[in-house]
């Protein structure tokens, strides 16, 4: 374990710009002690201890903002950017590298039993306020956008933003007609009822029509 701390630790400085010092990281960085509070917790659960994993858990929750289940699965060099709001539901599996920014959530889609939260590949990245719902795989090397809600698998080396999750670039080719646009995120809800006020409209002009016609 201790050499999976050591790869978490590292990832501080690899991926934030902010990170000047190892005593800095380890005196003031929630997503680093919410981690290590994991790490701790995962590891009792393991060795079958009761009760205490979740506690462990919960008070890390209340001390930075995170919630980790201890029954979750996550790899080595993981890194949290801020943190608050986090949440990592109980069967999510996160692979190697991985990326979370604040308010990211893993998380589930109801009461269903079994595999109901995402299994996330390598060097994923996980834009905040993203959420990832369900028994669904998301591929290495994905990059997720900002406030993005993804709740079908995503294939690898691919980027996915809107609500829901629409897929715009993969395979490193982007898609046609595709922006990466955080301000202006796609609404099909939105484009939905733009689409059935044009309809209504054609009906009116249909009965007027119909109206004026003489008997």
């Amino acid at each position: 374990m201790s050499r999976i701390i050591r790869d978490d630790f590292r990832a501080v400085f690899d991926r934030d710009p902010a990170a000047t010092s190892t005593l800095e990281v380890i005196l003031t960085y929630a997503g680093f002690h919410a981690l290590l509070a994991y790490r701790l917790s995962h590891w009792l659960k393991m060795k079958g201890v009761p009760f205490f994993p979740r506690v462990i858990s919960q008070l890390a929750r209340w001390v930075t903002g995170i919630e980790i289940h201890p029954s979750a699965t996550i790899g080595r060099g993981f890194f949290i950017d801020h943190g608050m709001g986090v949440v990592i539901g109980e069967t999510a599996e996160i692979g190697d590298y991985v990326t979370l920014f604040q308010g990211a959530t893993l998380g589930g889609t109801g009461k269903e039993r079994g595999k109901r939260h995402p299994t996330l590949g390598n060097h994923v990245v996980v834009g905040a306020g993203a959420k990832i719902l369900g028994g669904i795989k998301i591929g290495d090397n994905v990059n997720i956008g900002a406030n993005s809600v993804i709740l079908k698998s995503v294939p690898p080396n691919s980027t996915v933003i809107g609500v829901p999750g629409r897929i715009i670039k993969t395979q490193g080719q982007r898609l046609p007609d595709a922006t990466m646009d955080h301000i202006n995120i796609p609404d099909p809800i939105a484009d939905r009822f733009e689409a059935l006020e044009h309809e209504l409209i054609e009906l009116r002009k249909k009965v007027g029509e119909q109206k004026n016609e003489p008997s």
